[in-house]
This record gives C-alpha cells, structure tokens and sequence, in this order.
C-alpha cells in the first residue's frame, strides 16, 4: 500500500489524549507530550508527516495573569470556542500506545490557555487530517526547508524518511528572525556545526541541518532561502533525485516553489491557512490553485486537499 493510499484508508476520529510532558522552550515556544491508547492509538500511529489534528483548547484555564505576555492581556480573557490545529514533530509507537509531540507558540487566547497544560490532564484531539507529504520514486536527496513556525512537520519528516526511506537523505535547513524566535531546546556546539549538524532535534536521526537567522544572531546571517541557494552554490545535486518539503509562511512558500521550477526539482508545499473546522465543513481555508485550464485557477481546501500541495499546482 502507498502512503497516499494509507492516508485514504485511515481511521480518523475523535479521541482522548494524557499530557506526558509539557516543556517551555523559550519565551513564547513550548513542547506537549502526548499520549493516546486504545483506537486513538491505532488511529494516530500511522499519522503521515504533514498531517494534523484539531485539539480542543475551549475547558483549558487561563494563565495566571502575572504568566501573560503583555500583548496578550487584551485577549487572555475572550472565549474560545473553536479547536486549533497542529501538526505534530514527532510519533512514536508504544506496544498498544502512541506517543505524539507538537510544538506550539503563544499567539493568542486559545495558545495561551494551553500554558496550563500539566502532566496527567487531558485533551480532546480529532484527527488525523489532511494529506501529508508523500515521497516520489528515486528520489535520493530531500531538502527540509521551514521557516518560523514551519519546523514541526519536517522534524517528523525527518523522523519518517530516516525510519521507512533509508535511501533519501534528509537535509533540513530552518529559518527565523533571530535566535529568540526559534523552538528549539539546544543548539549544538562549534565542532557539530562544523560538521553541518546544527540543530540537536534533526541531529538526533544524524541528519545534517543548517540554522539562518535574519538578524544573524543564530547560523547563517540572512533568510532560510539565502541559506538554501547558498547551499545550492556549493552543491551540484542531479533535479531528477532531489524533493523539496517547505512549510512556513506564504511568501517563502512561493520563493521556494520558483526555486524548485528553476531547477526543475520536485517540491511539496504545507501550506499554512487558517483552518476552523478542519473537516471542509465550514470551507474557509480555501487555497488558490491552477486548474488544467491553462490561465484558469480554482480554489481547493486547505483541510482536506492539503495541507501539503504540489507547488506546481498553488497559484502564488
């Protein structure tokens, strides 16, 4: 079975998920541990990378107000009614148990009730969602490219390709404005940098990862897509054995989409719209894509058709 055909013939559901831990990466970044047993286990341990669950944030208590962000006061207080979605940065079968981690930033009134989480609480999940990414017939390099909160998706990719596609190398470059925007629990030392091993979550599977921080503040001084073209000016990889996964903000999408059209190189897109429902109910996460027709375009969802897209077939 293929994986695109696994993601059809998947179980979804509704299910109850125990916090197993709950890490502050930084000031506004924080990793969730996550445990489901039972169906939700059966369920969840086949998650594609890319997919994504809806988890219920509407009963979660609120921070305790000196715990705010001052941004945040204004919002801490409005009800939330709607779930939020969130792709996961790792899966690990357990016997009968799958252990799932996401990472999340505080944005706003329904990311800050999550603050609260403690080990032992519960969460109501749906999902899997949405299609993942899929890996094409020889392909013998795959370049990770994320920007901002675009990291989690390729950190399970990474963690996939290295498990199931031993042949496809995984390179995995990471963008942000500065240091203090990364989700990252440590960076590794000088040596490992030198040796192209710059972020422990990718070093964990041995895959080499490059940091860009705008600021410079962190790795490479300039955008992840300067990163990524620097890179290409030191390396000569054959198109037809290279994929391109990109998840992060729109306009770096559609750079990373010219790019792959230049180079004539495969890439998959995980766009980032907002979604409310996240079963195509409610059709508000409609992404603009080229019809066959050529000039003509039509809008798919963001939910059900996607997350991950061709990039050849969004029009940016």
């Amino acid at each position: 079975m293929t994986i695109m055909e696994e993601q059809i013939t998947q179980q979804k559901g509704r299910f109850e998920a125990k916090v197993t831990f709950h890490k502050k990466l930084n000031e506004r970044f924080y990793r969730l541990g996550l445990l489901l047993e039972g169906p939700g286990a059966s369920a969840f341990e086949k998650t594609i990378p890319g997919q994504f669950a809806q988890f219920d944030v509407s009963n979660m208590a609120t921070p305790s107000p000196e715990t705010i962000p001052q941004d945040l006061k204004d919002v801490s207080t409005r009800q939330v009614i709607l779930r939020r979605p969130f792709s996961f940065a790792r899966v690990i079968k357990e016997a009968n148990k799958t252990a799932v981690e996401i990472i999340y930033q505080v944005l706003g009134p329904g990311t800050l009730r999550m603050m609260t989480l403690a080990k032992g609480d519960t969460v109501s999940v749906i999902g899997p969602l949405g299609r993942g990414f899929t890996v094409p017939q020889g392909k013998k390099l795959a370049l990770l490219v994320a920007g901002g909160m675009g990291f989690p998706p390729l950190e399970h990719l990474t963690q996939f390709l290295t498990t199931h596609y031993r042949e496809t190398e995984p390179i995995a470059f990471v963008g942000a404005k500065s240091r203090f925007d990364m989700p990252f629990e440590k960076q590794l030392d000088e040596i490992s940098r030198e040796l192209e091993f710059s972020i422990a979550e990718f070093g964990r599977y041995v895959v080499r990862s490059f940091l860009a921080t705008d600021d410079g503040s962190a790795g490479f001084k300039g955008t992840v897509i300067d990163c990524l073209l620097d890179w290409f000016t030191r390396n000569n990889p054959e198109p037809a054995q290279v994929v391109i996964y990109a998840c992060g903000p729109q306009p770096m999408l559609a750079r990373i989409a010219q790019i792959a059209a230049e180079k004539q190189i495969d890439c998959q897109v995980s766009m980032e719209e907002m979604m409310a429902c996240g079963i195509g109910l409610c059709q508000s996460c409609v992404v603009k894509c080229r019809a066959q027709t050529p000039g003509q375009t039509i809008y798919k969802l963001c939910c059900k058709d996607g997350p991950v897209f061709d990039a050849k077939d969004i029009a940016f």
